[in-house]
């Protein structure tokens, strides 16, 4: 059986370019003991390939030329050796950025079945993103009642669900975006306070109008420019939840920072995270997004791309803003039912 893989060549510099990952075709191995084989059904494109194409070490290690591309994916087991997972069962894990997968079933997630919610919820709202969104902003920033929270990315895949568990939780949500339907529908469908077209609007003035109060509560998805513009309207006490930088993983050389003596004069806390340190707490998560979607009070959207011969010129989408929303490759057919 022939496996499509794309492979790590070249440790891109700057912007992804041809030739950094070369799509090949190589043999499904056989089987060993405590094995399964999983068939990827959708795989995940996330701003954290760039970092992990880095070759260097983060919170996950470096990989070296020559390596599948990491990438997370939902698949179907089609055969097993490992009496913890059956035939026919969904799962998800690190499945890399190919059409088979064989594991030891260290990482392996089933994903329950009878839901109602569609397969491809489990790669955003109700998979890592979701669980991303929920944790870096309640845990990090502890959001109450009446304050103010900006967003940046906000119509991205965590970004739009920050900005609807901030509204679940009483904050006034402003959003910024990259152009005037993304703030619309983040306005009209979503029901955040305001959002701003960073490419047209002068988003100083926007912040000062749509936050006349100061701002309590930024969740940090961009850095550069966008990231300065806010620290000037930070309130004493703010605090900053940092959770991508995706303006500055392109670049060459190493981009200016903000003004951080903003965050010494207004005592601002600001804390990174990784959605895979909350680990033991997934369920809490999956819970409280579940209610809200049955509720009504989360809306989501995934951009789907057919095709895994799509990803390497996919990727790119994220960088440029053309995604609308969660950006995922179906890699092969979806005939579950869930």
């Amino acid at each position: 059986m022939k496996n499509k893989q794309w492979i790590l060549k070249n440790f891109p510099v700057g912007d992804i370019s041809e030739g950094d990952l070369v799509l090949e075709e190589n043999e499904v191995s056989e089987l060993l003991d405590d094995q399964v084989l999983i068939r990827n059904i959708y795989l995940s494109l996330d701003p954290a390939n760039r970092g992990w194409m880095s070759g260097q070490k983060s919170y996950v290690d470096a990989m070296k030329t020559g390596d599948i591309m990491r990438g997370g994916t939902i698949g179907i087991i089609e055969e097993s050796k490992n009496d913890k997972f059956k035939k026919g069962e969904i799962v998800n894990c690190m499945g890399g950025w190919q059409e088979y997968f064989i594991s030891d079933g260290k990482g392996v997630r089933q994903i329950p079945q009878g839901t109602g919610f569609p397969l491809d919820s489990y790669m955003s709202v109700l998979g890592m993103t979701g669980l991303t969104a929920y944790f870096g902003l309640l845990d990090v920033t502890d959001p109450q009642q009446g304050e103010t929270l900006v967003v940046s990315a906000a119509a991205g895949a965590v970004g739009s669900i920050v900005c609807q568990i901030g509204k679940i939780k009483g904050c006034k949500v402003v959003g910024i975006a990259g152009s005037d339907s993304k703030c619309e529908w983040l306005t009209r469908e979503l029901g955040i306070d305001a959002a701003i077209n960073y490419k047209t609007d002068n988003l100083r003035q926007r912040l000062k109008e749509e936050c006349p109060d100061g701002i309590d509560i930024y969740f940090e998805n961009v850095g550069g420019s966008i990231t300065e513009a806010v620290l000037t309207r930070m309130n004493i006490n703010g605090r900053i939840s940092l959770c991508g930088l995706i303006s500055v993983y392109n670049s060459k050389s190493l981009a200016s920072g903000p003004a951080w003596g903003n965050l010494l004069v207004k005592r601002i806390k600001l804390k990174g995270f990784i959605v895979f340190d909350y680990f033991k707490r997934y369920m809490e998560a999956y819970l409280d997004l579940t209610k809200w979607m049955k509720e009504g009070k989360i809306q989501y959207k995934n951009h789907i791309i057919p095709d895994i011969e799509n990803a390497g010129l996919a990727i790119k989408k994220l960088f440029s803003g053309e995604n609308e929303g969660k950006l995922i490759i179906q890699v092969s057919e979806n005939s579950t039912k869930n």
